[in-house]
This record gives structure tokens, C-alpha cells and sequence, in this order.
């Protein structure tokens, strides 16, 4: 029966591609706008086609150098041949939903300000739709490649020789498994690359544009104001897109391992397959559920959101339980609990980041009060409110650990106590498809305001934008704190199957912290998401610098271009963050694949075992805080610009802008990538489990 139900999951994958289809030609219907619109969305278009392809060009450089280290690592028996191919075809996809998403979002966003002109509704169901694709896409093409896989592993092994050691269920589960070490890679660089030109071009245009020469956020005068509306599409889409598919793909898999682990076979890869099909559906009606009045308030637009994500999680609730009970029995029903209590973490972590995030609340709004005594006070107050808001994450999901550990009957049985962890983090993931949604449709709408901006169209249509935009910024902390939230859960997962992966090939782990060689990685592992994050942040600050002397010069000397006789060089700016972002994003994506192998090797797999989880439980906590400091520095900058503190162009909203552009890479940069950080290195020390094992020095 369990193997049955698995044609659900490619059932799922082509239903959530069709719903994308269908969204994405409902887009495409919608008016474009003026000529002027059509222009600034084009040259949009251009510059974000242009970064990814050159991105993509050197990252499969990276790829097929692996490609045949893996290949290499497979002749000699440390892999199974199938696990350089996994590889590929994990990067290939993540690499492909970014590029979907950011193609449709580059075609909504003079869409979505020509629907503003109409209605803040007809906006909001513009850059939603855009969103969903992206969720819709991205699902569906992780179910699709688990499928796949899955499938032809199954075809193989029932006509060839099972690895020595394993089982067929086993070795399937096992080559998956490495299969999201190429999705991470992927996502990692498109993050960091994404993330590197988004807020270089973002710093580099608000400190000369609105500090320094007094012109409005996103004036076609500006010419770094191209390059910032490329960034947000080429950081906040394609990279988001590949970063959420690792995380999406990643619970799953690892997910499977530990319930054959725990005994369950092909029931365990059943459920959590399953369950990803049943969010499919789930999402798809939820979308149907966002709808807005005309007030653009906050709280009536997080309203609306809220409704469609809401009802996709007690949709997943309902269907979840039945899938449970005639999966794997009614003496398993705990199982079911653990995936309730994944989908309220992530409800709850969604909840408190609204509350750090949004100017309805005290957080911000003490963030925007801290601007009238200067940019010091808002950063002291900025960065206070971020570490504030990590409380509340941490308690909820520590709480999911240990109610999912036991509600699965961790207590009579440890591995399935593990395998109910790796489910509620498949449950938190399994309404990924309109959380995405929400996430993803805010650079769409920001880059609308822009447009309406440049395009000279009515202050009512900017004020739609910026509502939606404002929006954005809450919902976009609120999808970061989701997901960071979902990869520590899927990280512990991935830990465990660690341990499976040396067990197999002969290795010992105790697992003790009084083993000095734990000890030592943890004290590493915890100090690389810090080295990892000054990297990233010293990037931008390097490519924004480049961008500020490069605006400065075009203001200077361009004659009548403040006055706007004169249009500036928008492709100067667009080349010099492409270029910063290949170089910089190079040695932090290389840190996160390189530091596994290298403590394995010198010290041995209990030291990695400390690493992983001092990466893990650092890399949360600072994710979280960059995001929510960020997001709250935004939010607050904007509560200025709505007519608060003396609105635009008061010294309050000067320093609201400083604190804004120290934000832009903590919620942009750094933050999101970090949890992509902690899964990649799980990632790669399973795939190179064998050959530590074998090689280290210290055994």
C-alpha cells in the first residue's frame, strides 16, 4: 500500500508545475503598462538575465570539477556510481527554479504597477501570483527529482547487485541523500552571489542618492536604481528560490533515511513524500484565500496573507492525519503529532517575526523613535531588537525537538524519536508552496514601485506599491525565520543520518563532548558561521563602495543629469556588481564544502559530528538576528517615509536610511545564507562519509 501511494508524489510534482503554468499565463495576460513601463521593466530584464547567466556559467565550472572528484570518489568504491550524477542533477534543479521564478517576476513587476493603478487588490493578486510560481516551481520540481530518482533506484536495484551492507530500501535512500549536496551548492552560491550584487547595488544607491544628493528612493536620475531593482530579483528570487528547494528537498530526503533507519522501510520514504504531495494541493487552495481591501495598512494586508497560509496548514493537518493512519497504523499515530507540531513552530516563528519586524508593533516603531537622536542610536537599537527576537525562535524550536522526539516514541525507540524530528520539519516545509508565495512576491513589488517611480505615475500607485512593499519586508523576515527555523530541525536530521552513513562504512561515533576531538570541532563549528558572515558582509561593503564612487562620478560629471536632461549610465553600475559578486562569492561558498572534509581528515568524524553541530546551533541563532534586525530597520525607515518623525528627507529619515543600509546585508546577504551554510556542510560530510572514514588521521 505504502508503495502505492508514492505515485502521489510525482502526481504532486506535475499538479504544482501545471498551477505555476496557469499562474504564470495569468501574469503574462495582465497589462504591461505605458511604453515607459515596458522600457525600465525590459532593461530589468536584461541586466537580471545577463548576472545569472554568467553566474551559471561559473558555477558549472565548480559542478564539473566535483562531478569528477565524485566520479573519482565512485571508481574507488567510496561512493555509489549513481552519486556524481545525484549531484548534477540536484544543482540543475535548484539552479532551474530560481531561474522560472526570477523569469516571471522580471515579466509582473510593471504588471503589478499597472494593476496598482486600478486597485491595491488587483496589485497584491499580481505580485502574489508572481510569488506563488515560485513556491509552485519549486515544489514541484523537488517532488519531481525525488521521483526520479526514486524510481529508477527502484528499477535498478530490483534487477542488480545491493551494495554490501545495505539493503534495497537502504541503498535507494542512501544515494538520495547525496543528491541535495548539489542542491545546497547551488543555493549557496546563488544566495551569496545573489546576495553580494542585491545589496551592494541597494547600499550603494540609497547612501548617494538619498543621503548624499536628496533624491527620492528609486529616481530615475539615481544610476544605481537599475542595478538595485536587477539585484532584487537576481537575490531575493533566484537565489530564495534555489535556497528554500535544497531546504525543501533536503527534510525530505533526510527524512527517508531515518525512518528506514528507524524500521519503517519504504513506509518511511512513503510518508514524507506523501505529505509534500498533500501540501501541494493544500497550498494551491490556500492561494485562492488572498484577498485585500482597499485600506493599505499593514495589519489588513498581513491579514490576507495570513488567511491563505492558515488554511493550507490545517488542510495539511487534516490530510496528514489520514495519510499517517492508514500508512503506518494507529500504533504509529504519534508520528502525526510531530507533524502538527512542525506546522505550528512554523506558524509560531512566522508570528514572532512579524512581531520584531512590523511597524504595527513596538519593536520597530522603537527602532524609528531611535532616529530622531541620530544613526547610532538606530543601530544600537536595531541590532538590540534582533537579538531580542531570537528568544522566542529558539524556545519553539528546541520545543519542536523534543515534542516530536517524543511523540514519534522516542523514548522506547531512539531512531524513530528521530525520524518524528525529521517529519515536523517536513511538516513546517509541507505549506512551502504559498509561504514561499509570500516571501517571494515582495521583491516583485518593490521592484513596481520603482517602476511606478521612474515611470512618473500617480503618488496613489506609489502608495499602493509601497504598502505592498512594506508588506514584503515582514513577510520576507517572516519566510527567512521560517526557513532558517526548518533547516536547524533538518540539520539535527541530517546529523543523525551522518552517524548512519559512518556506521555503515566502519566508522565508530559516540557522539561524546567529552571526546577532546568533539570538543574541538564544536568550538570550530561554532565559529564559522561568524567567519562566514564577515566574509559575506565584507563583500558588500567592498562591491557598494565600488557602486558609490561610481554614482558620485556619473552625478558629477554628466551634464543635466540631476536635472534630468541627461539619462545616467545604468549599465556602469549593473557591470560592477555583477563583477564584485562572482569574485567575492567564491571563497565564503568555499568555506562551507571545504570545512567538513578538513576536520574529518586532521581529526576525525567525531570532530566533524561537533562541527555540524556547532555550526548549527550558531548559524541559527545569527540567522535570525540578521534577518530580524534587517527586516526591522526597513520597516522602520518606511514607518518614516509614511509621514512619521518628519517624513522623507528629515534628519530622522537620514538615519533611518544609515540604518536601513547596514540592515541590507544582514537580512539579504549574510542571514540567508547561513542556514544553507549549516545543511551543505551536513551535506558534504555525508557524501564524503566513506572516505573520511578510510583516510582520516585520526581514527
Amino acid at each position: 500500500m505504502g508503495f502505492d501511494l508514492l505515485i502521489l508524489a510525482p502526481v504532486g510534482s506535475i499538479t504544482a508545475l501545471l498551477f505555476a503554468a496557469y499562474l504564470a499565463f495569468f501574469i503574462l495576460r495582465k497589462d504591461e503598462g505605458n511604453d515607459t513601463m515596458k522600457e525600465i521593466a525590459r532593461a530589468v530584464r536584461i541586466g537580471s538575465r545577463a548576472y545569472l547567466k554568467r553566474q551559471y556559467l561559473g558555477v558549472s565550472l565548480f559542478f564539473l570539477v566535483v562531478f569528477f572528484i565524485l566520479l573519482g570518489l565512485a571508481f574507488r568504491n567510496y561512493l555509489v556510481i549513481f552519486v556524481p550524477f545525484a549531484f548534477l542533477t540536484g544543482g540543475f534543479f535548484s539552479g532551474l527554479s530560481g531561474f522560472i521564478g526570477m523569469s516571471i517576476a522580471t515579466q509582473s513587476s510593471n504588471r503589478t504597477a499597472a494593476a496598482a493603478i486600478k486597485s491595491l487588490n488587483s496589485g497584491l493578486r499580481v505580485a502574489f501570483s508572481s510569488g506563488a510560481v515560485m513556491g509552485m516551481v519549486v515544489v514541484g520540481l523537488g517532488l519531481l527529482d525525488l521521483s526520479i530518482w526514486y524510481y529508477f533506484l527502484d528499477w535498478y536495484y530490483s534487477s542488480h547487485p545491493i551494495p554490501i551492507g545495505t539493503d534495497k530500501i537502504t541503498a535507494i535512500t542512501s544515494t538520495m541523500l547525496c543528491f541535495g549536496m548539489g542542491a545546497s551548492s547551488q543555493a549557496l552560491f546563488a544566495r551569496v552571489g545573489g546576495g553580494i550584487f542585491t545589496k551592494a547595488a541597494d547600499v550603494g544607491a540609497d547612501l548617494v542618492g538619498k543621503i548624499e544628493a536628496g533624491i527620492p528612493e528609486d529616481d530615475p536620475r539615481n544610476p544605481a536604481v537599475i542595478a538595485d531593482n536587477v539585484g532584487d530579483n537576481v537575490g531575493d528570487v533566484a537565489g530564495m528560490g534555489a535556497d528554500l528547494y535544497e531546504s525543501y528537498v533536503g527534510s525530505i530526503v533526510a527524512t527517508s533515511a531515518l525512518g528506514v533507519a528507524a524500521g519503517l522501510g519504504v513506509l518511511g520514504v512513503t510518508v514524507p513524500m506523501v505529505m509534500a504531495a498533500v501540501g501541494v494541493v493544500a497550498s494551491i487552495l490556500g492561494t485562492f484565500f488572498v484577498r485585500s481591501s482597499e485600506e493599505a495598512k499593514q495589519n489588513v494586508l498581513l491579514a490576507a496573507l495570513r488567511k491563505g497560509i492558515f488554511i493550507s496548514a490545517m488542510l495539511i493537518a487534516v490530510g496528514a492525519y489520514f495519510l499517517i493512519k492508514f500508512t503506518l497504523g494507529q500504533q504509529h499515530i504519534g508520528i502525526y503529532w510531530s507533524v502538527v507540531t512542525g506546522l505550528i513552530a512554523g506558524v509560531l516563528i512566522g508570528l514572532s517575526t512579524e512581531y520584531y519586524t512590523s511597524s504595527n508593533f513596538k519593536p520597530t516603531r522603537s527602532i524609528a523613535d531611535a532616529t530622531l537622536t541620530g544613526p547610532a542610536t538606530v543601530i544600537i537599537s536595531g541590532m538590540a531588537v534582533g537579538m531580542m527576537s531570537t528568544a522566542v525562535p529558539v524556545l519553539v524550536v528546541g520545543s519542536a525537538i523534543l515534542l516530536s522526539f517524543f511523540f514519534a516514541g522516542g523514548t522506547a525507540n531512539f531512531a524513530a524519536g528521530l525520524y518524528g524530528i525529521g517529519i515536523s520539519a517536513v511538516g513546517m516545509l509541507s505549506t512551502l508552496g504559498i509561504t514561499l508565495a509570500t516571501d517571494a512576491y515582495g521583491p516583485v513589488a518593490d521592484n513596481a514601485g520603482g517602476n511606478a517611480q521612474m515611470a512618473h505615475l500617480a503618488p496613489e500607485v506609489r502608495r499602493r506599491t509601497d504598502a505592498l512593499d512594506s508588506l514584503g519586508n515582514t513577510t520576507a523576515a517572516t519566510g527567512k525565520g521560517f526557513a532558517i527555523g526548518s533547516a536547524a530541525l533538518t540539520a539535527l536530521a541530517l546529523i543523525a543520518a551522518y552517524r548512519d552513513q559512518v556506521g555503515l562504512h566502519g566508522g565508530n561515533l559516540t557522539c561524546s563532548f567529552m571526546n577532546p576531538a568533539a570538543l574541538v570541532g564544536l568550538f570550530i563549528g561554532g565559529m564559522l558561521p561568524f567567519l562566514f558572515c564577515s566574509l559575506t558582509m565584507r563583500a558588500v561593503g567592498r562591491a557598494a563602495g565600488k557602486i558609490v564612487v561610481e554614482v558620485r562620478r556619473q552625478f558629477k560629471e554628466i551634464s543635466g543629469l540631476m536635472e534630468g536632461k541627461a539619462k545616467p549610465d545604468y549599465a556602469a553600475c549593473v557591470t560592477i556588481a555583477t563583477v564584485a559578486a562572482q569574485k567575492e562569492m567564491v571563497l565564503p561558498s568555499l568555506l562551507a564544502i571545504i570545512s567538513p572534509i578538513a576536520i574529518g581528515l586532521l581529526i576525525g568524524v567525531e570532530a566533524v559530528v561537533g562541527l555540524l553541530i556547532g555550526a548549527t546551533v550558531c548559524g541559527f541563532v545569527l540567522a535570525v538576528m540578521m534577518a530580524n534586525s534587517g527586516g526591522a530597520w526597513d520597516n522602520a525607515k518606511k514607518y518614516i517615509e509614511e509621514g512619521h518623525y518628519g517624513g522623507k528627507g528629515s534628519l530622522s529619515h537620514k538615519a533611518g536610511v544609515v540604518g536601513d543600509t547596514v540592515g541590507d546585508p544582514f537580512k539579504d546577504t549574510s542571514g540567508p545564507s547561513l542556514n544553507i551554510l549549516i545543511k551543505l556542510m551536513s551535506m558534504v560530510s555525508i557524501v564524503f562519509a566513506a572516505f573520511i572514514v578510510s583516510n582520516s588521521l585520526l581514527k
